[in-house]
């Protein structure tokens, strides 16, 4: 029987060894609730108030990668998936960098006209 499956690709309930494990699935969900009470006691540290943004953008992209590639599986999905996931991280991300850096060295928030 002939197979119209390109090399590579994965046919459902035929790469079943390619799939997370539930002891894998709680690896990552131990991860994630240390990178976040790593987030809280960030917050909370009075000495870390410089480095607040950056390292909850750090901490929270970290947290992106993980969900969006074992809970939504777009580790095991095609390579676009994963772009697009990507590009709109990428887009998001700099709008608000954009907007932060702009709401920052501004002197006033209205615009002169």
């Amino acid at each position: 029987m002939a197979s119209n499956v390109a090399h590579g690709q994965q046919v459902i309930g035929h790469a079943e060894e390619e799939h997370t494990t539930p002891q894998e699935y709680v690896r990552v969900a131990i991860v994630l609730a240390i990178i976040t009470a790593i987030e809280v006691f960030i917050y909370y540290l009075p000495s870390a108030r410089p480095l607040l943004v950056p390292a909850l953008i750090i901490l929270s992209l970290a947290k992106f990668a993980a969900v969006v590639g074992y809970f939504m599986h777009l580790k095991f999905d095609n390579r676009l998936f994963q772009f697009m996931f990507i590009a709109g991280l990428v887009v998001s991300l700099s709008v608000f960098l954009a907007f932060l850096a702009m709401f920052w060295y501004s002197t006033s928030y209205m615009p002169l006209t």
